[in-house]
């Protein structure tokens, strides 16, 4: 008799049991704590996203009429039947946003729609249909990887991408365009691709789990626990939440009739000894219309490299993964392995759900050394570039420094640390470029700004004291400095409709990486000088970096040292241990006259620039 029991994914499942009552009581458990870790927002603020997605409807309707007035004035048929579509992929289409989630959604037009029309007219178009004041913070960004118009609609913030459909000059009804078929690849070019894959990858997701309700719920767990132990961010070297969602998704498949409390602790129990660089997929490799490159380590020696491959499951395949390093893969690994310690203890009734997802300790307990990448720029505009870049390169200098042989693990924060400063002279400049927040003001929007840190009428300077790292690179009795300064040969750069501003601004901006880091055992010296050094060539060298404008500077700051803003209240910041024991050796020496105390281990020293960081 043929087996009618649907197989998930590339493997039969591992168990199709039902839910005992104890599991269905365990997932009711975690929907109550989901609900007050405020993970769901109000079906007013729903309803809210959906009036703002119509409106994105209708202004893409208007704007691909607009286009097809311009190109083709005398066809009334296409100009009548003129549409565009509007798609969401991410966390939205999934069905797990919650308060404050931005929303990713995709413009598609037809094949008489470019990319430079949607730069041309959409922004505008945006500002002139909008209500007035729903739209804020517009900003084009045509040469990004991905071309972007970000923007805040009624406060709620949107990335909205373009592409075309080369194979149609006429839209189909609304609702009736179907992304997933490959056909509607063929003609475009690398960036619309990629601007269809979120969307696709998305749609996939979800046609590929066997109950969504299951899964989301499921999802939302695993994504809330990601974000308190800041392994969330797939620009800095983790799993982003495409990746999460993949991984869960592929638990459900294993597991497609258990509760979601059930799918939450079977995915630590497989992640954790999953074997990787075994692939983490939810179908087999399709084959497609398009002569591009998919996801192949026998084929593409690049891409046996990926440490935690998870493969994306729409046409072209790719790895989501690649920029997970060494160090990031064994921070996943410490996680999955005490979640899988906690989900067992929930089960048991040891633990309740609310132990699971528990704030990391990178700052209050993890590491006693950092390094703080500081990206600083004299205007806001300029900022906005520059530390993106700058974001987007952490993972590079984290690689070079894992493969240090004094480090055992460099582990960066999950989100850099933004902070505005007013000085008035070139000296005060210099100290913040070097992470003194003695000038930080609080609030960048309020015109009232003028005074710094001020209580009381007393000027109040908050500095951030840095520590020496082991021996790194000692010259002439003097520190090296980790700072990028102006490069004399890099004064043709340029940043594209951006006002250049003088050296000395009366703000000035900094965004802030922080990189724990891990000694190996018995290290005594660490000279990271040459990773500093690789890592401000490479980012001097951008482009778009303009020496008036944009400045680097590499720190290192102690446990003790890290500036308040990191710690959340309730939080422990950490203090130096008292110094009982040279006290009491001291007192020993005392009341034994002249003879001398034996010599205790020496402690590893850590030698840097001594400029403050923050």
């Amino acid at each position: 008799m043929e087996n009618s029991e649907q197989t998930w994914g590339i493997t039969p499942p591992i168990s199709s049991a039902l839910p005992t009552a104890a599991e269905t009581h365990s997932t009711h458990l975690l929907l109550e704590e989901l609900r007050r870790q405020n993970t769901f927002e109000s079906a007013n603020e729903t309803k809210k996203r959906e009036r703002v997605l119509a409106d994105l409807q209708r202004i893409a309707d208007e704007f691909v009429r607009r286009v097809a007035r311009e190109k083709e004035p005398q066809n009334e048929v296409l100009i009548r039947d003129a549409r565009g579509e509007v798609f969401t992929y991410g966390s939205y289409c999934l069905g797990v946003y919650g308060p404050g989630s931005d929303i990713d959604t995709l413009v598609t037009a037809p094949r008489y729609v470019t990319r430079d029309d949607y730069f041309k007219y959409f922004p505008s178009l945006l500002q002139e249909m909008a209500p007035k004041g729903a739209v804020t913070d517009l900003t084009a960004v045509e040469d990004a990887f991905v071309p972007i118009i970000k923007f805040e609609y009624w406060g709620i913030s949107i990335d909205l991408i373009f592409s075309r459909i080369a194979t149609l000059k006429q839209f189909p009804p609304h609702g009736q365009l179907n992304l997933t078929n490959n056909e509607y690849l063929r003609g475009l070019d690398d960036r619309e691709l990629r601007s269809l894959n979120g969307t696709r990858v998305t749609k996939e997701i979800l046609n590929l789990v066997p109950e969504q309700s299951t899964f989301r719920l499921a999802l939302r767990a695993i994504k809330l626990w990601a974000q308190r132990r800041a392994i969330y961010a797939n620009i800095i070297g983790f799993p982003g939440g495409v990746v999460w969602a993949m991984m869960v998704a592929r638990v459900c498949q294993l597991y497609p009739k258990a509760a979601s409390g059930t799918i939450v602790t079977k995915f630590f129990q497989i992640m954790k000894s999953w074997h990787w660089p075994q692939p983490v997929q939810l179908k087999r490799m399709d084959d497609g219309p398009l002569n591009v490159r998919v996801w192949n380590p026998k084929i593409y020696k690049s891409d046996s490299y990926h440490l935690m491959p998870v493969i994306t499951p729409a046409y072209p395949q790719m790895c989501a993964t690649f920029n997970i390093t060494h160090s990031t893969k064994t921070i996943i690994q410490r996680e999955l392995e005490r979640g899988f310690d906690l989900t067992n203890k929930i089960r048991d009734g040891r633990l309740e759900w609310k132990d699971l997802f528990v704030k990391h300790t990178f700052f209050t307990a993890d590491h006693r050394y950092y390094l703080a990448v500081i990206a600083t720029s004299t205007t806001k505009e300029a900022h906005k570039i520059w530390s993106g870049f700058v974001e987007s390169k952490v993972r590079v200098l984290v690689g070079d420094l894992e493969r240090v042989s004094s480090i055992a693990i460099a582990r960066p924060f999950n989100k850099g640390y933004e902070r505005v400063h007013r000085v008035k002279d070139d000296q005060e400049t210099e100290e913040v470029q070097n992470g003194s927040l003695a000038y930080r003001i609080q609030d960048d929007d309020n015109e009232d700004d003028t005074k710094v840190n001020k209580e009381n009428g007393v000027e109040n300077k908050t500095e951030v004291k840095t520590e020496p790292i082991p021996d790194a690179k000692v010259e002439n009795g003097e520190p090296t400095n980790s700072d990028v300064k102006s490069d004399p040969e890099n004064q043709n750069a340029n940043i594209d409709n951006i006002t250049q501003a003088p050296s000395l601004g009366t703000k000035i901006y900094t965004t802030t990486h922080y990189v724990g880091l891990e000694l190996a055992e018995g290290a005594k010296s660490l000279d990271l000088s040459f990773q500093v050094n690789a890592f401000k060539k490479t980012c001097a060298q951008w482009e778009k970096y303009q020496p008036n404008l944009n400045y680097l500077s590499i720190q290192t700051v102690k446990n003790t040292n890290l500036p308040d803003d990191v710690f959340e209240p309730g939080e422990v910041k950490p203090t130096r241990p008292l110094k009982r024991a040279a006290a009491a050796m001291k007192r020993n020496a005392s009341s034994e006259g002249n003879a001398r105390p034996a010599k205790r281990p020496q402690p590893t020293t850590l030698q840097t620039s001594a400029a403050a960081a923050g």
